[in-house]
């Protein structure tokens, strides 16, 4: 398949907001793949290629890139192979071949097949939104129920290997695939509520557990091989050697957990998140310990527990790693509930999550059965650019400019980000001269003033609210907002929606 396919495809979907007419494009292009380009094909409209990011920054891009020709020549396996060169290259000279192999690829692509890779190399996609639309077009295309793709994309924690078994594999093959102990999969996500009675309201009788202010981990033991994995899927193992050696001494052979880990203080309380995100990706250096926390439990020697209710996983979590269980309390008092979330904040952490009892474990999905409760109103908004500042923050990146996620492109492209406010408070020195960097590092263009970045950094933002407003497109602005800390391990695709904060408004 010609890559501008690719690119055709993608405008079609970004033309329209009908869900319908997105799928019908999708299943046409999916319907024209050969089986060697499912993976390459998927990847690509995901904005996730298969080998992962492979080391061009968006100088490498601007330099590349140039007029173009007229007629697309340039296959999906063309870009896959490159792809696959630039993730192999490394030593000296690196650089240097990095560069001429995307002079030598961008020279024969169309300006759309060159925005295309550049958005690839980038992370630049915009495409949360469109993984559900596409796994919709998998099923049509592959006349297999959805379901059972949605299922195999969570269980694998890869879309691209799920489309493969759905077009070309049987229906027993697609329903069979199940969860494998050291293969990661797409954790369960929480909505939110103001409190964790208004939250029970929702669960009934429910597990209300601290929300602890730490990194979510994901760990696998078959025997004496632990991994451990971020909420992304990242394999993290050689990073964090003491909950390796923790979940080694836990009483069974085989396990998945599911958890957080975080920096604690002398006294046991949990340090800076910043401090624990610190840590948490450092290659050496382990003057700080990592301390892990379980909140459930998927597999226990042999037998899943996915669709298990959550009664019967806290039970097996008690027994395997009643230590380390993150703290908790099962009730449907409302009083009772919001005790615990006092103690939460007592105790230094976030809040609670408040987790129906019967629920199974639902991987990949945000719904009602667990609801999150924090004291005062976060969000998780995604940087869009930022502005140099002035007096004693001359030089350095200083006011942000904050948007939220447009899963339907309500008021832009779909899949795209809302600007909702901006904010210079609450950064710190260290904060500054870090974001100064790092935005200069994936700087997209400038205008007088202002860098302009690609939209793949998360900052946790606190407001006292929302308001009214003209100014942006989402017709709200925040209100008092402050930078609580960047959430190195979340992805701009979970980042809150401007459908949640005009919400805001009818509270």
């Amino acid at each position: 398949m010609l890559l501008d396919t690719i690119v055709t495809t993608l405008e079609t979907v970004a033309g329209t907001r009908s869900r319908l007419a997105k799928v019908d494009a999708l299943a046409g292009l999916l319907g024209a793949l050969e089986p060697e380009e499912i993976a390459p094909a998927v990847g690509f409209l995901v904005g996730k290629p298969r080998q992962g990011r492979v080391g061009v920054g968006w100088r490498g891009v601007a330099d590349v890139m140039g007029a173009g020709v007229d007629i697309p020549t340039l296959t999906v396996l063309d870009l896959d192979t490159l792809l696959g060169e630039l993730a192999a290259l490394g030593g000296e000279g690196s650089a240097r071949d990095r560069s001429a192999a995307l002079r030598d690829f961008a020279a024969r692509a169309t300006p759309g097949e060159q925005d295309l890779l550049a958005r690839i190399l980038l992370g630049e996609m915009r495409t949360g939104a469109l993984e559900g639309v596409l796994l919709d077009a998998i099923a049509r295309t592959a006349d297999r129920p959805g379901p059972d793709v949605r299922r195999a994309a969570m269980l694998t924690g890869d879309l691209g290997a799920a489309a493969v078994l759905a077009l070309t594999g049987t229906a027993e093959e697609l329903a069979a695939v199940g969860l494998v102990v050291g293969r990661p999969v797409l954790p369960m996500l929480a909505a939110t509520a103001a409190s964790a009675s208004a939250a029970l309201e929702t669960t009934g009788r429910a597990s209300v557990e601290y929300k602890l202010d730490g990194a979510r981990i994901q760990v696998h033991r078959s025997g004496d091989t632990v991994r451990v994995f971020t909420r992304t899927l990242a394999d993290i193992t050689h990073r964090v050697p003491e909950v390796v050696e923790i979940v080694r001494r836990l009483p069974a052979r085989d396990l998945v957990l599911d958890g957080e880990t975080l920096a604690l203080d002398e006294d046991g309380g949990p340090r800076p998140f910043q401090e624990t995100m610190s840590r948490f990706g450092a290659e050496a250096g382990r003057e700080t310990l990592l301390h892990p926390w379980f909140f459930d439990v998927l597999h226990v020697d042999g037998r899943d527990l996915l669709d298990e209710p959550l009664s019967v996983r806290i039970a097996e979590l008690e027994r395997v790693a009643g230590e380390y269980r993150i703290p908790g309390e099962v009730t449907d008092d409302p009083e009772a509930a919001e005790r615990v979330s006092r103690d939460a904040l007592a105790a230094g952490q976030e809040g609670v999550v408040v987790k129906a009892i019967d629920s199974p474990y639902a991987a990949g999905r945000r719904g009602a059965s667990w609801i999150k409760v924090k004291p005062v109103l976060t969000y998780d908004l995604v940087v869009l650019a930022c502005e140099w500042g002035s007096g004693r923050r001359a030089g350095l990146l200083s006011n942000l400019h904050l948007g939220a996620r447009d899963p339907d492109g309500a008021f832009g492209e779909p899949g795209g980000f809302v600007m909702v406010g901006k904010t210079f408070k609450g950064l710190t020195d260290e904060l500054l001269r870090w974001q100064t960097e790092e935005f200069q590092r994936i700087e997209v263009r400038r205008t007088p003033g202002t860098v302009w970045v690609a939209p793949t950094t998360v900052v946790e933002i606190a407001i006292d609210g929302v308001q009214r407003s003209s100014r942006y497109p989402g017709g709200i602005a925040l209100r008092f907002a402050r930078v609580k800390r960047y959430r190195d391990d979340k992805p701009a695709a979970e980042a809150d929606t401007i459908g949640t904060l005009r919400a805001l408004l009818r509270e």
